[in-house]
């Protein structure tokens, strides 16, 4: 059960319930944006709800557990805190308030106060037969888990006796039977935790705040205006009215507080208890007395409280309602049955549950006041903001990770400015790259603008060629094709262009024949053009080209039908020139041979006849 948590939804991030915590039990990790409750360190204070103003951190909430009980058909006792009297003044007689618990379905409602007389009377007799050993107290839940977790050492100080809670759990077992089922209604939240580990005959089921009580009473429409008296089930507590305040407990036992003679110093309130602790643990020697300590200043002062009355407003309403008791009280009986219940066990035990962390190492501590910005003795007191007494407790905790930087108001403040000025130079950078991309953006539209311009004038101009004109993609689908195109595949392509104009998307291969799509094959996978082929195309003769627009994806062809006559006249005229410029080439490659040859038997005959002019001039 998590005892308390932190709804983050409310969370706004204050860090007040850090600041508040005594034990640190709430983390702020590095990676993390919300505080954290860590359980298992948790003493259950309530400091942290008191403190967050967004009513973010909320309490395990008993109330289903009780409905649920009270309609389960069992016997189920109501064991009321004597705090009622600071809690509840806007009932008029405590007799109707006892009527008003029994509605929610309690067949017995008790007085914890007697369990408080019963306990008071072992701290009288731990006390007067001292034996060098000095004490807690161990009535406060909160206490007694905040010496476990966080000094361990003086577990076996804390006093061995039960709290008032257990103490009247274990009557109310010996009274009616140990199938009884107890529900202790209060002031403490961290009475839910102790009922949790209660057992045996001292075993309390469920524990309700007087928030969670006035819930019920809500929800249950319970109203002392429709209620007649009733009182509270026997035995009836005594002085254990008293018990709502800090030293009460010492008056109900006989203990005195006398500054010269008495053993026993009370220590309350956030501040005061850890002082105390601490001073107990480490300076027993000089102080030589017992510690009476309660968390709240008094338990009239819980977490597990509603009204908004000061202290001593409390106090007052508390002593008042003792003293209406103790008018008609009948102190022999009460003392009949401390005889009869004086015999329980309320003696217990302690399990250590040590939280303490590792001291991190002082080269750590000291990167990290670099990394805040405390270079100097004097930056280390700190402002407390933090949630921590001082920069170097704030910095410990960061190495502990019980913390991250963040929660530095001057680093945060730093950061922010630093952010802020880099936040301002991107503005600037961003407002001159809306300025370049606006630009960018107009050129650019003019740009598609002269392009858009420039496709329709060659779509027009491809459209009034007397060739016909094809370009497809890899998978030979028509890209775009013109109209003397569609016209030279005959009816059936145009009336396949009135639905799909330009018979954009088509298969090539639907429309001609296989050596004719072909060469759009060939063209695509080797990148070699095919120029001026003729191709036989039903009754006609095509002559096509076919050339690669862009390298195995695109290709386009211009063909033309030799059959008309334009074409044909075209045609004959460049094949005639293509025929005279071959045989013009024959020609001159011929005469050039001649020619070579004629020159060379020139030069023979020549240097036949220059040898005979030589033969005869020797005769």
């Amino acid at each position: 059960m998590n005892i308390i948590e932190i709804n983050k939804d409310k969370c706004k991030q204050s860090y007040a319930c850090v600041r508040i915590c005594p034990v640190k039990a709430i983390e702020v990790k590095a990676d993390q944006e919300f505080p954290n409750v860590v359980q298992s360190r948790c003493i259950g204070c309530g400091s942290c709800i008191d403190v967050c103003s967004q009513s973010a951190i909320n309490y395990y909430d008993s109330t289903p557990e009780v409905k649920q009980l009270v309609k389960s058909g069992q016997r189920v006792a109501a064991l009321l805190a004597p705090e009622i009297a600071a809690e509840f003044a806007d009932v008029t007689d405590y007799r109707k308030f006892v009527n008003m618990i029994k509605q929610i379905g309690f067949e017995f409602v008790n007085e914890v106060s007697f369990g408080v007389d019963l306990v008071a009377k072992k701290y009288e007799e731990l006390f007067s037969n001292f034996k060098g050993k000095y004490y807690i107290t161990a009535n406060c839940p909160a206490i007694v888990h905040f010496v476990e977790k966080f000094h361990p050492l003086l577990a076996d100080n804390l006093a061995p006796i039960v709290s008032p809670m257990i103490a009247m759990a274990k009557v109310m077992h010996k009274r009616h039977g140990k199938e009884m089922r107890i529900v202790y209604i209060g002031p403490c939240i961290d009475s839910k935790v102790e009922a949790i580990n209660s057992e045996g005959d001292g075993k309390v089921d469920c524990v309700l705040t007087f928030p969670e009580l006035r819930k019920l009473f809500e929800e249950f429409s319970i109203s002392e205006s429709t209620l007649e008296f009733s009182e509270f089930d026997s035995p009836h507590g005594y002085k254990g009215a008293l018990y709502p305040i800090s030293n009460g407990i010492l008056e109900i036992a006989n203990i005195s507080e006398n500054l010269q003679s008495g053993k026993i110093i009370t220590a309350d309130g956030r501040e005061s208890i850890i002082d105390a602790l601490n001073s107990f643990e480490h300076e027993l020697d000089s102080i030589r007395h017992h510690m009476n300590i309660f968390y709240c200043q008094g338990c009239m002062m819980g977490p597990g409280m509603s009204t908004n009355a000061s202290k001593f407003v409390r106090r007052t309403r508390v002593v008042d309602y003792a003293n209406k008791r103790f008018a008609d009280f009948d102190k022999e009986d009460w003392s009949e049955q401390m005889i009869e219940y004086g015999d329980l066990d309320l003696s217990r035990k302690y399990k250590v549950d040590d939280q303490r962390i590792e001291f991190p190492p002082e080269e750590n501590i000291q990167e990290i006041l670099k990394v805040l910005g405390k270079v100097h003795e004097n930056d280390e007191k700190g402002c407390g903001t933090c949630g921590y007494t001082s920069c170097r407790e704030f910095a410990i905790a960061v190495a502990q990770g019980l913390a991250k930087t963040e929660m530095c108001l001057t680093y945060s403040l730093k950061n922010r400015q630093e952010y802020i000025k880099t936040l301002k130079q991107t503005n600037e950078k961003l407002a001159k790259t809306q300025d370049a991309l606006k630009e960018s953006e107009r050129t650019a539209r003019i740009e598609q603008q002269l392009a858009r311009e420039a496709m329709e004038m060659t779509t027009a101009m491809l459209q009034k060629l007397p060739s016909g004109v094809v370009i497809v993609d890899d998978k030979l689908k028509i890209i775009q094709s013109n109209k003397t195109f569609i016209e030279t595949l005959g009816k059936e392509a145009e009336e396949i262009s009135d639905i799909i104009p330009g018979l954009k998307g088509a298969d090539l291969k639907t429309l001609l024949p296989y050596q004719f799509y072909n060469l759009f094959s060939y063209v695509l996978q080797n990148d070699d053009d095919v120029l001026n082929r003729d191709v036989h195309y039903e009754d006609r003769i095509l002559n096509v080209s076919v050339f690669t627009i862009r390298k195995n994806k695109i290709v386009g062809a211009v063909i033309r039908d030799m059959f008309l006559p334009e074409i044909r006249k075209e045609e004959v005229i460049r094949r005639v020139s293509e025929a005279i410029d071959e045989n013009l080439e024959f020609v001159q490659k011929i005469a050039f041979i001649l020619g070579e040859g004629a020159s060379r038997t020139e030069k023979i005959l020549n240097s036949i006849i220059e040898f005979h002019n030589n033969d005869k001039k020797e005769l």
